[in-house]
């Protein structure tokens, strides 16, 4: 269900499962249970989060000092997220910045308006994959809720395997799981900085040959966004 990227004296990181889900589910628990009785920790809070599609690195602080520094940090927008998201739809325009207020629709699903009251704010690169498929690098600044994934629909190639925005893929393949992933974070936490990567570890098209070939010039994901553009 995951795997231990760093544990630290302050904080955990992990790398999450695609599949596997934030908050309890019935009678099965969420992920930050889950963490806390497995590792044996008496403690561990949540200062962000991923949707169960969504693999990727997650943060737990292990105290409450350092669940407020993180948090802050989130929420300031000064923490760096990159993410990878593979289409099986070609996109508006290759590369841009979406942005607009976040509002409810049908099914459980969020759609982006056009009004900029509390806007989330994404800007996002593509690049052919080959077979019919894009890969996208994408850089939220906020973090509301299916951001990302509305972000994609928003452009017109939802990620592929996502069951909410994307339900009729167009490549004709079944997917294995929804390809979004939390690739690449980076924080300040008490005048230290930390930069993490982590690749995906599941899903057959993230091990394509075509994938696998773009990797190490992931590795740097700031690299595809002009320094003007690391702002809102």
């Amino acid at each position: 269900m995951f795997t231990i990227i760093e544990d630290q004296k302050d904080f955990l990181l992990i790398n999450k499962d695609p599949g596997v889900s934030f908050h309890q589910e019935g009678d099965f628990p969420g992920l930050p249970m889950l963490l806390r009785e497995k590792l044996g920790l008496p403690l561990l809070f949540p200062v962000h989060r991923l949707d169960k599609m969504t693999s990727g690195l997650l943060v737990f602080a292990k105290n409450k000092q350092t669940a407020q520094n993180l948090s802050k940090e989130f929420a300031l927008g000064k923490v760096e997220k990159y993410y990878l998201a593979l289409s099986d739809r070609a996109p508006k325009k290759k590369q841009g910045l979406i942005q607009g207020d976040m509002v409810r629709s049908r099914r459980g699903t969020w759609k982006l308006a056009r009004s900029m009251h509390n806007p989330a704010v994404t800007r996002f690169v593509s690049l052919p994959l080959g077979e019919g498929f894009r890969l996208f690098v994408l850089r939220p600044f906020t973090g509301k809720t299916h951001q990302l994934r509305v972000a994609l629909k928003s452009v017109g190639a939802p990620a592929f395997g996502d069951n909410l925005y994307n339900p009729a893929n167009a490549a004709g393949v079944q997917p294995d799981r929804g390809y979004l992933h939390s690739f690449s974070l980076a924080f300040h936490l008490l005048g230290s900085y930390y930069h993490f990567i982590s690749p995906p570890g599941q899903g057959k098209l993230f091990f394509d040959p075509s994938f696998v070939e773009l990797l190490p010039k992931l590795q740097e994901p700031w690299t595809f966004f002009p320094k003007k553009q690391q702002k809102k």
